[in-house]
């Protein structure tokens, strides 16, 4: 194997992977790029058509099927002009000679005709809305799995927020469309193109002066179009940075009061604030603008076809029932213009959302499953861990933080990794959960590349506790069942007691049914701790990635997680991310890193009497906690 694996850096957005070796993600299209790489506006529309397809494809059979409902709807609609006319040249006169007969079959035409046309309205809106929220659940959907399961590259370089933005307002401007597009649409243009061939077909010369009169309407809604599009996403791009703002702002409340920002934020989102309504007023003044353009040109041809019918009247060209039809099928043909510069304005804001949405699409997924998947190998004694010549850089532009890093982790042994602040600690955690894939070289679970097996297994496989561990909103049984969703109670409660959770847990007011609330908020920072190893053990990975389970913790409280540490590190292979030498002391072996290699490795105790990196900061840890000197060592 070459010592630089290459991976696909140039794959098509959406492409996958032909091979076990995804790309990585070092340069991510996302909201945070797009002020130095913005796409195009063929770009954009390209991305929003392909949204367009992919969400409108599954629903064809049921589209076409409410088409033909608004088909029919405009048909009867489209009819009782015609009959107003026959009523008004023929069953007027007859009636004057005291023939009731036609006048009252016209009318009762017409009164079916009318009837027809709503209960086709009333079933055409139940179906479209029906498949409106399909659509929208559907978008809805697609758009939170595909975010969920980018990679962390994008997460932590994407401005905070931006994905919230795309779920929450961007498909709301989706949904406004989809709620008001269907019927608008299709009942807009059956109408427009059912009421010109009628007055084609009634009189020639007066259809010439309505036709002549749509080149400036087509021009005005050329303008609109062009125009409230751009409104539309510059409201767009305010709207994600009042999310993003907010967000921040709520998710650092405390930072935000201990440093007395309150004010500087209420500032902040004043200035989006205005920047949001300035670029509203815009598109509603462009909206303005067409729907009067609309108006005046409505009005300036019921103005020439009265004229026109008048001297075709007089010249006995034309009758006054035929006038009158043509004068409702204009005010026809321009309601549905009003409706479709509506739907236009509406689907202008859509737009920009797809497009927006588009662009998270764009993003790929980086860290997809293989082609070919494999388990785990079944092996007498599991989790051993091998970087192979691994290489790996953050971006295409910087530079290597691990450049051909060989290591082996030997089952059921604990590693701690001590170093300075970028060394490498974290990237080679990272490497081993999967959350980024080695630009060179390759990592292996008991012989199996990670890039090859399948994710499910991996996570399985690997479990990474975090340094402030992260507890979801629900009971505490909930999230120590957070790896294993079908363990039993019994199952929970044995793993909690196996970690000393138990008897805290026990004490709460409902027990395990207890709701933590917002990120584990009615815990204290050890029982958090304690919850996720329970999760932990209940998930009996081969693996455990630990980042500092300690810190910032009181004596008693960093002695009872230690505590549970012996517990849950037992017999299998963990690597810890060792802020404190207190818990390097609990590890097997000791890896001193700095700029990505190994530059001292060995037991604690021994490393600790040397005269290397380790026992300098050995000593350095003792001088800033004013402890006595003793040596490390597992107990």
């Amino acid at each position: 194997m070459p010592e630089d694996r290459q991976r696909n850096d140039t794959a098509a957005p959406g492409s996958t992977a032909t091979g076990p070796t995804p790309a990585p993600a070092p340069d991510v299209d996302h909201a945070a790029h797009e002020a130095d790489g913005r796409p195009d506006d063929r770009q954009l529309r390209t991305r929003r058509n392909q949204m367009l397809r992919a969400l409108l494809g599954p629903e064809r059979r049921r589209l076409t099927r409410a088409v033909a409902l608004a088909l029919l709807e405009n048909v009867c609609a489209l009819v009782t002009p015609l009959l107003i006319a026959a009523a008004i040249d023929r069953g007027v006169p007859a009636a004057a000679d005291g023939r009731w007969g036609p006048l009252t079959a016209y009318a009762a035409l017409a009164l079916s005709a009318g009837l027809a046309s709503a209960t086709l309205k009333y079933g055409f809106l139940r179906y479209s809305g029906n498949i409106a929220q399909t659509l929208l659940f559907r978008l809805r959907c697609r758009t939170f799995a595909h975010a969920v399961r980018l990679p962390l590259a994008y997460h932590e370089s994407a401005p905070s927020g931006s994905v919230v933005a795309r779920l929450s307002s961007d498909v709301e401007s989706v949904e406004e469309v989809l709620e008001m597009g269907l019927d608008g649409l299709f009942s807009a243009l059956f109408s427009m193109v059912g009421t010109v061939a009628v007055m084609l077909w009634l009189d020639l010369p007066m259809a010439a002066v309505v036709l002549a009169l749509f080149l400036p309407l087509y021009l005005l809604t050329r303008w609109f179009r062009d125009r409230s599009r751009r409104a539309y996403r510059r409201t767009r791009g305010v709207t994600e940075q009042i999310v993003q703002h907010t967000g921040e702002t709520y998710n650092g409340i405390r930072a935000v009061q201990a440093f007395r920002k309150e004010g500087e934020n209420s500032a902040r989102l004043r200035e989006l604030d205005t920047g949001y309504a300035t670029a509203r007023a815009a598109s509603g003044r462009v909206s303005a603008v067409f729907s009067g353009g609309v108006k005046l040109i409505g009005n300036l041809s019921l103005a020439l076809l009265l004229a026109l019918g008048a001297i075709r009247i007089a010249d006995g060209h034309l009758e006054a029932g035929a006038l009158t039809a043509f004068l409702l099928y204009v005010h026809r043909l321009y309601d549905p213009i009003d409706e479709l510069a509506s739907f236009a304005n509406a689907f202008s804001a859509a737009s920009a959302g797809l497009e927006r949405i588009g662009v998270l699409f764009h993003t790929p997924d980086t860290l997809p499953e293989p082609a070919r998947p494999r388990l785990l190998p079944a092996v007498p004694a599991p989790g051993r861990v091998r970087f192979e010549k691994v290489r790996f850089r953050y971006t295409a532009a910087s530079p290597h933080v691990l450049d051909g890093l060989d290591l082996e982790l030997e089952p059921g042994r604990t590693v701690a990794l001590v170093g300075t602040t970028g060394a490498g600690k974290s990237t080679l955690a990272k490497l081993l959960a999967r959350l980024y894939d080695p630009t060179g070289g390759r990592v292996t679970l008991d012989g199996a590349d990670l890039c090859e097996v399948a994710d499910a297994e991996l996570r399985s496989g690997i479990c990474m506790v975090t340094q402030e561990p992260f507890l979801f909103s629900g009971s505490v049984a909930d999230n120590i069942a957070l790896g294993r969703p079908d363990a039993t109670r019994a199952e929970i409660a044995a793993a909690a007691e196996a970690v000393g959770a138990h008897d805290f847990i026990s004490g709460l007011a409902e027990g395990y049914d207890t709701d933590v609330r917002k990120r584990g908020a009615g815990l204290s920072a050890g029982q958090r701790q304690l919850v996720a190893l329970a999760r932990v053990m209940l998930a009996a990975p081969r693996v455990l990635i630990l980042d500092e389970a300690t810190s910032s913790m009181d004596a008693p409280t960093e002695r009872a997680v230690h505590a549970a540490l012996h517990r849950v590190l037992t017999g299998r292979t963990a690597l810890i991310i060792a802020h404190s030498l207190t818990t390097a002391a609990i590890a097997d072996r000791v890896l001193v890193l700095e700029n990505g290699a190994v530059v001292e490795d060995g037991p604690p105790a021994e490393l600790a009497t040397g005269d290397g990196p380790f026992a300098h900061l050995y000593c350095g840890w003792l001088s800033a906690t004013g402890g006595r000197p003793h040596h490390p060592a597992r107990h």
